[in-house]
C-alpha cells in the first residue's frame, strides 16, 4: 500500500498515544480546571504500518521534531475542547506526513531572456549616470 493511501485512510490512528494536560490557551477559569491541551505521540521506529524506507525518510526529514526515542510529538491547545484539540493534532500529523513524503520539484536551469538582459543593462546605465552626476563641486 502506498504512503498516500495510508495517509488518506488514516491507518496510523491505531498507533497514536494521546496525553491530556492543562492548557495555557483560551478558556478563562476553565483552563485551571480542565485538561484541554492534547499531546499526540507517534513512535516512528516501532510503527507497524511504515516500511523501513519510509521510516528512514521520516527520521531524516522530521529529525528536529523527534525526541531521542524517535517519537513524533505534536501538541494543540488552540480550542477550549479536548476533542477539538485532538482532531487538530491528528490533522497536523497527517499534514506533516504529506509534506514529508512530497517529492521535491527539480529546478530546470534557464537563461534570462533578451528583454530581462536589456532591462538589467538599462538599470545599470541609469544608476551609473546618477552616480556620475553626483558632483563634488561645492
Amino acid at each position: 500500500m502506498k504512503i498516500q493511501e495510508k495517509i488518506k485512510n488514516q491507518i496510523f490512528n491505531q498507533e497514536f498515544e494521546f496525553q491530556a494536560s492543562r492548557s495555557s490557551g483560551p478558556g478563562g477559569q476553565n483552563v485551571n480546571k480542565v485538561n484541554t491541551k492534547v499531546t499526540l505521540r507517534f513512535n516512528v521506529p516501532n510503527s507497524i504500518f511504515l516500511e523501513a524506507e519510509e521510516k528512514s525518510i521520516l527520521m531524516e526529514k522530521l529529525g528536529n521534531k523527534l525526541d531521542s526515542e524517535g517519537n513524533l510529538i505534536i501538541q494543540s491547545q488552540e480550542k477550549r475542547s479536548q476533542i477539538q484539540n485532538k482532531e487538530i493534532t491528528i490533522r497536523k500529523f497527517y499534514d506533516l506526513l504529506l509534506k514529508a513524503f512530497q517529492k521535491k520539484k527539480i529546478r530546470k536551469v534557464t537563461k534570462p531572456g533578451k528583454a530581462a538582459i536589456e532591462e538589467r543593462l538599462k538599470e545599470k546605465k541609469r544608476i551609473s549616470e546618477k552616480k556620475k552626476y553626483r558632483g563634488k563641486d561645492w
